[in-house]
């Protein structure tokens, strides 16, 4: 089965009321069920708090807000973000004693294999939808990844 097919079956599922889905097509079987409500993960730390001032006007309470919100994006490289397709566990090379598929630095083609997400004892292989540069790795190796997670940022050619 398509690792596309897959995502987009995943991306019905997570939209929709259902809870759980089986699909069989030959050999391949998946099964998913949600369980719950799904947690978000942030990747940014939280604003130092003011002391509270009694009555302050909303725009001096708001300028500390926008004021982080800079300093992450000042944080982060510029480029696309490639998003995890599926939750797994991230590895950037196919074996423990192999070279990372990408470094940052890296000029990487469309269709070329950035990394692997193991699901299931099934692994992954997660392609370039776009040609250019790796900017960061947002993931370490061996850590578990969740659905939509930001894994690359790539700056596009």
């Amino acid at each position: 089965m398509d690792l596309k097919l897959i995502k987009n079956i995943l991306e019905l599922i997570s939209e929709s009321d259902v809870n759980e889905v089986s699909l069989e097509e030959g050999d391949f079987k998946i099964k998913v069920k949600k369980q719950g409500e799904v947690q978000q993960v942030s990747y940014s730390q939280p604003a130092p708090q003011a002391p509270v001032q009694p009555a302050a006007p909303q725009a001096q309470q708001a300028a500390p807000a926008a004021e982080a919100s800079d300093a992450q994006k000042a944080d982060q490289p510029e480029g696309d973000t490639v998003k995890s397709p599926i939750v797994g566990t991230f590895y950037t090379s196919p074996s423990p004693d192999s070279d990372p598929f990408v470094k940052v630095g890296d000029h990487i083609s469309k269709g070329e294999t950035l990394c692997i997400v193991e699901a299931m004892k099934i692994m992954n292989e997660i392609e370039a939808e776009f040609s250019g540069t790796v900017q960061k790795v947002l993931v370490d190796d061996g850590q578990p990844v969740e659905f939509d997670q930001p894994l690359f940022i790539i700056k596009k050619d």
